[in-house]
């Protein structure tokens, strides 16, 4: 048997919960707004703004992640979340709208689950463009620590290459 959308992310984040109900409304309003449908490699792309629950029904259900470069974290903290289509630039970004305060946790989810996306979500176009597409950067040894890293997480500091671990920021103030 087929399992649902909401089955295959709760079994993905390892419970329910209001968090992962939020991530999976906003699956339902990407496709319902945009005609997102899985993504194999970067067709679609999501920038999540927080790294709560609801990210993970977002990777299970719109194949977007981290790894494959087409889930990118932007840590504002804010419950929104901005899909992009590659193949013609669409984009739409949702942001959680204020939710009653009196509702215990199982009636937030039930509520989450049943409301309609507009009653969810506010809908806009995100501030930033899309994000330009994965890329393979050259790893360079750090060398301090010895260790790896892409060449755009290195720093000069003292004449040699280190890496973000090593590297010793230097600030006056303000």
């Amino acid at each position: 048997m087929e399992k649902t959308g909401w089955q295959k992310a709760v079994d993905f984040h390892g419970h329910s919960c209001p968090g992962l109900a939020i991530g999976y409304k906003a699956v339902e309003a990407a496709k319902a707004k945009m005609g997102v449908t899985f993504s194999s490699d970067e067709e679609v792309v999501c920038v999540t703004e927080n790294d709560a629950c609801g990210v993970d029904a977002i990777q299970v259900l719109t194949g977007c992640s981290i790894g494959k470069g087409n889930l990118i974290y932007r840590g504002t903290g804010k419950m929104a979340f901005s899909f992009f289509r590659r193949k013609d630039g669409e984009s739409l970004r949702m942001i959680v709208k204020p939710l009653p305060a009196e509702m215990d946790r199982d009636k937030r989810q039930e509520y989450l689950l049943n409301a309609p996306v507009d009653e969810i979500f506010n809908f806009m176009q995100p501030a930033f463009n899309l994000p330009e597409t994965a890329k393979i950067f050259m790893s360079l040894v750090c060398e301090s620590c010895g260790e790896g890293a892409p060449e755009h997480k290195m720093r000069l500091q003292d004449g040699k290459r280190v890496c973000l671990d090593c590297f010793k920021d230097y600030e006056r103030g303000w």
